[in-house]
């Protein structure tokens, strides 16, 4: 069975497809209510994130479209120090989409709320025109809200990394870019994504009682972008070891038949965490008690910069394995193949 224009008419065919697929599979009591906006218990402090997910494959080794738009939804929300509530989920289907991809798509995502502690609430389905030529693949496209409970306890911010303190990597980098690069340039290898909820990591790493200044997930842009965007924020010079970089070694020869540099490739179940160094060994023990962070590393240190911000511009330098120094910068232009 394909995808129609009919099934985004609004009609019986659209009832059907939410009815047969979403409600049944996503099971949530409020969004089985089918009301025009979702009626959800509320806190003091939310945390409100959105974002759109395109990719090609659809599905690819170690997870899908589903899979990637819960995690991207929950980890934003995880790096303000919020609790993942509610997710929302709009999917934009292209006419001639495959239906059993599409209920193996959304059984991904129900499963990966689940494993998250989210509650998918609310969602909207559209059908547009397919490709324009047989050989184009029907797609689909997903745009998510997340809304998250911030306790009283967490003051996490980009702009609060202050000098002094300690730079961790929660795990290997590049290896979602590396799978979908290899999925789609047909590399026979065995690499596979990272996208994973870092829920529980989180967790364990706030109840530790680390004193954690800030948190950013490493998506597109890499662990560079994201070092540079808090060494900004911040106004602090942040330096970094060469020698430390976690890289798993097939996607470290990856990078080399292909020319690519891990620190600027995309990932989907990695953060970067600033803790005051005094914390930085019970935030490594935390954060390697996850399953998704046992190979968490000490990387680099803040070494310029107070508390807040100065106003500076801030900077980013890698320490290299031969003893020199290189200035990183936020990813410019393409730099990479997309990946999304």
């Amino acid at each position: 069975m394909k995808i129609t224009m009919e099934h985004g008419s609004g009609g019986r065919a659209t009832g059907e497809l939410i009815k047969e697929i979403f409600e049944k599979s996503f099971d949530s009591d409020v969004l089985s209510e089918m009301e025009d906006s979702a009626v959800v218990p509320g806190a003091g402090r939310l945390a409100v994130t959105t974002d759109s997910f395109v990719v090609t494959p659809l599905e690819y080794p170690g997870g899908d479209i589903g899979r990637l738009c819960v995690c991207g939804t929950v980890n934003d929300l995880l790096m303000r120090g919020a609790v993942p509530m509610y997710l929302t989920c709009g999917f934009i289907l292209q006419e001639g989409a495959d239906v059993d991809t599409l209920k193996r798509v959304v059984r991904s995502m129900a499963a990966t709320a689940k494993e998250a502690g989210i509650k998918i609430v609310a969602g909207d389905t559209k059908v547009i025109e397919g490709g324009t030529s047989a050989a184009e693949e029907a797609g689909m496209f997903i745009n998510t809200a997340g809304v998250g409970f911030v306790p009283d306890s967490a003051d996490v911010s980009s702009s609060k990394c202050a000098a002094g303190d300690a730079v961790i990597v929660s795990g290997n980098l590049g290896d979602h870019h590396a799978a979908i690069l290899s999925c789609r340039m047909e590399i026979e290898n065995t690499i596979k994504s990272d996208n994973a909820p870092l829920n529980g990591m989180v967790s364990a790493l706030m109840d530790s009682g680390a004193n954690v200044h800030a948190m950013r997930d490493i998506t597109r842009g890499g662990l560079a972008t994201v070092l540079k965007e808090l060494a900004e924020a911040s106004g602090v010079r942040i330096e970094i070891d060469e020698e430390k970089i976690p890289v798993d070694s097939q996607v470290q020869g990856f990078c080399g038949l292909l020319g690519l540099d891990p620190l600027y490739m995309g990932n989907e179940g990695k953060m970067a965490v600033i803790v005051d160094t005094a914390d930085a060994e019970r935030a490594l023990a935390a954060i390697r008690k996850s399953p998704y962070g046992e190979d968490a590393v000490l990387i680099g240190r803040v070494t310029e910069g107070e508390t807040g911000g100065t106003g500076r511009k801030g900077s980013l330098i890698l320490n290299t394995a031969v003893g020199g120094h290189r200035i990183l910068d936020i990813l410019q232009g393409e730099g990479l193949p997309r990946i999304c």
